[in-house]
């Protein structure tokens, strides 16, 4: 099959611009507090070690595919499936995937901007040096404040998300280039300052214990399955970001060195920033279990207790702001793609109309933590959750599932060559991982997810 030189959106000027495009799509508030906290209560290293094969084992084959299959259609993903099923000679089911991964992608943004809008408070209102000397229940009071106010997490996502269609409209060399070139290097700089700050406040030898002693006891089958799930959920597979930035991947790059560098800079993020966040929480004897809360509420009372604290507490809020919009401007690639292609419609006009419809559903996140907060829907859960558990735990597992069997047993060998190389490790290595074992284990991480939400 010929391979379409460029994109109509435009192309990467670089490799390197790629890998951090990738490496900030898949790096995002679930790096900052859910890797390092899920290593610590699996095992620590023991864990670590089962996570990197998994990265190994399903997460690169499937980013790899994915990547391979957007940089062969050079499109939308789903035109981009449109044409590689014609091509193929499949069924034109197999679209579904492109579909399905904009449509997951554009959920998830939906709550994704509400939950970042806290981030950009909480930078401001550490700047402002209002957590400085507040204990426990004054911390805890004002996030409960903060959530109990519509009107206020309306603004803040009204603000992140103005942010990101911003980016966005702007098109891919001056928009999401620009964007990636200011946001990653300043979030590996602000990493590695908070890292510094965090190696002197005295918990640094615990924090690093926690997430690297090696437990074997403490790694059992459910420990093994969360490493599953947290290798293919934290590489932003499944959801049409990383085809979509595949089309605009230049032709001379070799995929796999490619997704290897993504995947090793996604990890090596995640426990630096563990390593940064966790001596601080034990330095101040708090408690490194609270999920999402250990964000908002634990970090902040440990830099309330803290010299220096409001300054190191506004840069980790704004790290995490960055972290998140790295991410949130590929939710929109796929759906804006498609409909600039479909329509023939200007970039900056979709994007502004695709961000206010997004704002829209957003409102019901905003409201499913006030207003709406007992309003039920599907398994009882609220609005928030429904849309959270359809995209996160059915939609992208699926989507991951489809692309692993489309790019191993449907796309031509022809075209997997033509992408990947003719080399023996393709026959070796990558058409045995993404034909059985990347989608053994992601239907594993599937029916776990499925059970573990219904028990």
């Amino acid at each position: 099959m010929a391979e379409a030189s460029v994109s109509r959106h435009g192309m990467w000027s670089s490799r390197l611009l790629f890998v951090l495009a990738a490496a900030g799509s898949a790096v995002g508030l679930g790096n900052i507090w859910k890797f390092p906290y899920i290593a610590g209560e699996n095992g620590g290293g023991a864990f670590v070690v089962v996570y990197l094969l998994c990265v190994v084992l399903v997460g690169i084959p499937i980013m790899m595919a994915e990547v391979l299959l957007g940089r062969s259609g050079r499109v939308s993903p789903i035109n981009t499936m449109r044409k590689l099923v014609i091509n193929a000679k499949a069924s034109p089911l197999w679209v579904l995937i492109g579909w399905m991964g904009a449509l997951a992608g554009f959920l998830i943004l939906s709550y994704y901007g509400v939950i970042a809008g806290w981030a950009l408070y909480y930078g401001v209102e550490m700047a402002s040096g209002h957590f400085t000397g507040a204990d426990a229940a004054a911390v805890s009071g004002t996030f409960d404040d903060f959530l109990a106010n519509p009107w206020q997490l309306l603004f803040w996502q009204t603000l992140f998300m103005a942010m990101t269609i911003f980016i966005v409209a702007r098109g891919v060399v001056r928009g999401l280039e620009v964007a990636i070139r200011l946001f990653m290097p300043a979030l590996f700089i602000l990493l590695v300052v908070l890292l510094g700050y965090a190696v002197t406040s005295g918990g640094f030898a615990e924090g690093f214990a926690f997430m690297f002693h090696f437990d074997w006891s403490a790694l059992g089958v459910d420990g093994v399955l969360v490493a599953l799930g947290q290798a293919f959920f934290t590489l932003s597979l499944g959801m049409g970001a990383i085809m979509a930035y595949g089309a605009y991947m230049p032709a001379n790059s070799s995929i796999g060195s490619t997704v290897v560098s993504i995947a090793s800079l996604d990890t090596l993020i995640a426990i630096v920033a563990g390593l940064a966040i966790f001596p601080i929480v034990f330095a101040n004897a708090l408690e490194p279990g609270e999920g999402p809360g250990l964000m908002f509420v634990t970090i902040p009372l440990a830099f309330a207790q803290m010299p220096f604290g409001a300054l190191f507490g506004t840069i980790f809020f704004v790290l995490v702001s960055f972290a998140a919009i790295t991410s949130a401007i590929s939710l929109t690639e796929p759906a804006l793609a498609y409909l600039v292609e479909q329509y023939n419609a200007n970039r900056a006009r979709v994007a502004i109309s695709l961000g206010v419809i997004c704002w829209l559903l957003g409102i019901g996140t905003v409201l499913s933590f006030n207003h709406w907060e007992q309003i039920t829907l599907v398994g009882g859960q609220n609005f928030f959750g429904t849309v959270d558990y359809l995209s996160q735990n059915i939609m992208l597992p699926l989507g991951g599932l489809l692309i692993a069997l489309f790019a191993g047993w449907v796309l031509p060998r022809m075209v997997t060559e033509e992408q990947l190389g003719s080399s023996p490790w393709v026959a070796r290595f990558f058409l045995p991982l993404v034909r059985y074992v990347a989608p053994a284990c992601v239907l594993a991480v599937f029916a776990y997810t499925l059970y573990s939400s219904l028990t």
